[in-house]
């Protein structure tokens, strides 16, 4: 979940395009790309690299470990730490990107990389391979990372999206567990409102859905569709999006769903405060590296089930998404020393000790299999989720082009539209698609 008020939307939205039109501004302050691999020799001398991540506070705590056990091997690197939570994340680091002050080492999200890439802020980490081996990552996550056959980031972890049940609510109510392998969109929903009706209203039967791209990728794959092509252009039809909101706004007419009001009240509190995480819901849509989390907050049994399908819905409609990337400045003047890190990052039992599965279930196969016995029950089961869904996985979406990164910003602000009767499911479909044409087209000025 993504937090934001409803009277905030719009401030939010424009924010998000400000920002990619002031990071495509300040390309010139990048490092233009270099056939030329960095030499790679580590420095006598100290170096301090900066460090910039997402996060909660656990993983700011499990990230600092991190920090410590790399500075003890290497006592002459000193690591910067920078951090912030998600919502302040990327202003933060196009302000530094802007001022010429762009961190050595930075956590990446999928949305972003291409804007980034684009912009010659990224090093290209192909040139690091003498010290950062990434032989264990299987060919098409790596290729996540990839651009135009250019490595920008290495994948961290993998997950994939889920609907999150509560085991112990469905068991209070006397509702029985969906077959996730046989399950519908209508016998989603169909389940939810039994739930709301079993408790009296004391339950949402489902957490509503339509504020990040996850929930929309899933629902558009199996309509044979896509966010956008090869060629990084819009690839989704009108009716097809129009089709996404319909359902969601018929879901919450009969019930299923929260009051829309509550809805964007819980949205604007993040996942502690979420339906899922205080019991106060059946089911809700999540990635699968938050079950942790979630469980944590709740106290109660949480499953991760497969997304429902559409019917007719083509085999491969799944998909893997990397939690997130490692990247590296292509300005650092220490990249010797930016390779060291990233590999102890990607490669060593050490941190994967340290990381377990707090950035999703480990994309390096070899650190994967290394590190499941270790794992809690939980990720145990994520795990196993994962291993499970396989067969189902297609190839992942094509890259988000650059300016696609505001696209949860202008999802987000629909969805709350349609919620409210501000908009039709149709006249959401077309003005998002408009929105996001401009983003785009405004980030390749």
């Amino acid at each position: 979940m993504r937090g934001n008020t409803r009277r905030r939307i719009g401030v939010v939205a424009a924010m998000g395009a400000a920002t990619m039109l002031a990071l495509t501004a300040c390309a010139g302050n990048a490092a233009a790309p270099t056939d030329e691999a960095p030499q790679l020799e580590l420095s006598d001398e100290p170096v301090t690299l900066s460090f910039t991540w997402w996060g909660n506070d656990t993983r700011h705590a499990i990230t600092e470990e991190l920090i410590a056990a790399f500075e003890a091997e290497h006592p002459n690197i000193t690591i910067e730490p920078q951090y912030t939570d998600w919502a302040g994340y990327w202003d933060k680091l196009s302000t530094s990107v802007a001022a010429g002050d762009i961190p050595d080492i930075i956590q990446m999200d999928e949305k972003q990389l291409s804007t980034y890439a684009a912009n010659g802020v990224l090093m290209d980490l192909g040139g690091l391979s003498s010290v950062l081996s990434t032989e264990d990552y299987p060919e098409a996550v790596l290729g996540t990372g990839a651009l135009d056959g250019t490595q920008y980031g290495v994948p961290v972890g993998i997950n994939s999206y889920t609907i999150i049940a509560n085991q112990d609510l469905l068991d209070q109510y006397g509702v029985d567990l969906p077959d996730d392998e046989t399950w519908t969109w209508d016998d989603f929903i169909a389940t939810a409102q039994e739930v709301a009706e079993a408790s009296g209203g004391a339950v949402s039967g489902t957490q509503s859905w339509g504020f990040e791209d996850g929930g929309l990728n899933n629902w558009l794959r199996q309509h044979d569709s896509a966010l956008y092509d090869a060629d990084g252009e819009i690839a989704a039809s009108e009716e097809d999006l129009a089709g996404w909101w319909e359902f969601l706004l018929d879901a919450t007419k009969d019930g299923a769903t929260p009051d829309p009001a509550a809805t964007i009240e819980r949205e604007s509190g993040g996942l502690a405060e979420s339906f899922t995480a205080t019991n106060q819901s059946a089911f809700g849509p999540w990635w699968s590296n938050q079950v942790q989390a979630l469980r944590d907050a709740s106290g109660q049994d949480l499953v991760a089930l497969r997304v429902p399908t559409s019917k007719g819905a083509s085999d491969g409609w799944a998909y893997y998404k990397p939690s997130m990337f490692w990247s590296a400045s292509a300005k650092t003047e220490h990249p010797a020393e930016v390779a060291t890190f990233l590999d102890f990052l990607a490669n060593s039992e050490e941190a994967a000790d340290l990381l377990l599965a707090e950035r999703g279930v480990p994309a390096n196969e070899k650190i994967r299999d290394y590190i499941t016995p270790k794992l809690d029950e939980v990720n145990q089961t994520v795990v196993g989720f994962l291993d499970d869904l396989a067969p189902q996985v297609g190839d992942a979406p094509a890259a988000t082009p650059p300016g696609g990164g505001v696209i949860e910003a202008i999802i987000d602000q629909h969805t709350q539209q349609v919620l409210f009767g501000e908009m039709t499911p149709d006249e959401a479909a077309a003005s998002f698609l408009e929105q996001l044409q401009q983003a785009l087209e405004d980030a390749a000025v």
